[in-house]
């Protein structure tokens, strides 16, 4: 199984050590294919090295070959708010992964999303578990809990 993973890169790379520790977690599950985002190396320049057109190209070719996408978006990203309504666009199954902060409110076109599943987590542990359902999910399991209420949370009722 292929797998897109989006995180913010440059919104901010607070998140780094996290998406890394996400992205050896959906190794499980199969290969990721942008891997890059967990590296400490890649700061909020991004790519510079690269042209943008190339980096778009590349990632939409990349995300046109997933069979999923899991996004964490704790962290306001232009680009990832952009994959993700590509990866809709796309049909593909999108898991969305926030944390909730005082003062911060997920955007509303996410929130607010039937097309997609979303899931509050607090802890690394708890974003793997959601991991782990969404994968079962997607697999054709479909456990008791699911439920789909605007955007999908993944939590046990």
């Amino acid at each position: 199984m292929k797998i897109y993973f989006a995180g913010s890169i440059r919104g901010g790379r607070a998140d780094v050590g996290l998406y890394r520790q996400l992205i050896r977690h959906l190794g499980n599950f199969g290969k990721v294919l942008t891997e890059h985002i967990g590296e400490p190396d890649l700061d909020t320049t991004g790519e510079d090295e690269l042209p943008d057109q190339h980096i778009h190209n590349r990632d939409m070719k990349w995300l046109r070959s997933s069979q999923l996408m899991v996004a964490e978006v704790t962290t306001p990203s232009l680009g990832v708010g952009y994959e993700i309504g590509r990866a809709i666009e796309e049909g593909k199954p999108v898991l969305c992964l926030f944390r909730s902060r005082k003062g911060k409110k997920l955007s509303a076109m996410i929130a607010g999303s039937p097309d997609l599943t979303l899931c509050n987590y607090r802890t690394v542990e708890e974003a793997k578990l959601a991991i782990d359902r969404f994968f079962s999910v997607h697999r054709g399991h479909v456990p008791a809990w699911f439920s789909r209420r605007g955007a999908s949370e993944l939590e046990p009722s």
